[in-house]
């Protein structure tokens, strides 16, 4: 008989976007594995995230796949999602996770492996925008149930956003709002390429792997001034990155940065940054004292208050991807904790 704790019910209401119904709040954060020799995603990885799919995970975003474009990846073993033997991988994926009942969408990424947006001419940043509308298509062609664009953590559509990284004096660069183009025109040519009810995703972020304390937008009015033209384009949901869920955003505030972005845009948001890492992670959530405890509180509390709508889980479903339903049924005593160990194998 099920024992189901009472205290996180509001992770497993269903929730509905674009043409598409979760089954919980959970999503599976995307997380870069390298398991897919040649860019060819194999059984292993179906299993990967099958897995998953049967333990109460709402929607799983895939590691990022790389566009049809040559400076898209400069890593070994990343997935492609272009090519039939690619493809035919991702569609036995898509295949696993949807009979055990669950939700998918890849995350389409270009890396910006060149490392620097000037370089790109017009018509090679209107190439990658094909690229990207063309990844598009193939996802809502082999079934998946929407996609997720990249454009966060510095790699290429964050490369635009950031003024660090974006030196252009053409439409491309300038302020907040023309730093949004480049991503504009992604968004609005994988609309054209899927159509107006399956879901578009953006990922973004403030902050930066060589600094974690960037803001692409210092103060409310900026970041409103940055989501407004990307609302705009057709994005359905924000995936919002933060390190720690907990962290305003902004003086004066509480609200996270998925908390922001749901207010001034009013579309839904993902939050995701630490879920199930703080602290004791056995013991996040148990009865017990302690931070981890009393900030996992929070995240339920908020999620009540609809600051935001689902919630991203990173390392702590990588290691172990029972983790939902444990967390469920209360079985917290079974809970695995998370060590870079895991990043060796596919569990």
């Amino acid at each position: 008989m099920m024992n189901t704790n009472a205290s996180v019910q509001s992770l497993f209401r269903p929730f509905a976007f674009g043409n598409v119904t979760l089954s919980s709040r959970i999503v599976m954060a995307p997380m870069t594995r390298q398991y897919s020799p040649d860019g060819v995603p194999g059984p292993n990885v179906v299993d990967y995230y099958r897995r998953r799919a049967e333990n109460e995970v709402g929607l799983i975003v895939t590691e990022g796949t790389v566009v049809p474009h040559p400076d898209a990846s400069n890593q070994a073993n990343i997935p492609h999602f272009f090519g039939e033997a690619a493809l035919n991988g991702w569609a036995k994926v898509v295949a696993a996770v949807h009979e055990a009942g669950g939700r998918i969408i890849p995350q389409l990424w270009h890396m910006g492996a060149k490392g620097n947006v000037g370089e790109y001419t017009e018509e090679e940043v209107a190439a990658i925008v094909e690229a990207f509308a063309q990844a598009a298509s193939e996802a809502k062609r082999i079934g998946f149930d929407g996609i997720e664009l990249h454009g966060a953590h510095g790699y290429l559509i964050d490369q635009f956003f950031w003024e660090q990284t974006n030196p252009r004096t053409d439409r491309y660069g300038g302020d907040v709002v023309k730093r949004t183009r480049f991503a504009v025109e992604v968004i609005e040519a994988c609309r054209r390429a899927v159509g107006p009810e399956f879901p578009i995703v953006l990922r973004i972020s403030q902050w930066k792997p060589t600094d974690y304390s960037a803001k692409l937008a210092g103060t409310p009015a900026l970041l409103e001034q940055f989501l407004a033209p990307l609302s705009a384009a057709g994005v359905d949901v924000f995936h919002c990155s933060t390190r720690r869920f907990w962290e305003p955003e902004f003086e004066g505030s509480e609200l996270n940065l998925a908390g922001w972005t749901k207010k001034l845009t009013g579309k839904p948001t993902i939050t995701v940054g630490s879920v199930g890492l703080d602290g004791d992670f056995t013991n996040l959530f148990t009865n017990g004292e302690g931070a981890g405890n009393a900030k996992v509180d929070g995240l339920i509390e908020r999620l009540e208050r609809e600051e935001f709508d689902l919630v991203a889980v990173g390392r702590a479903l990588l290691v172990d991807p029972a983790w939902a339903s444990k967390l469920r049924d209360g079985r917290t005593d079974e809970l695995t904790p998370f060590t870079p160990e895991a990043l060796k194998t596919l569990v």
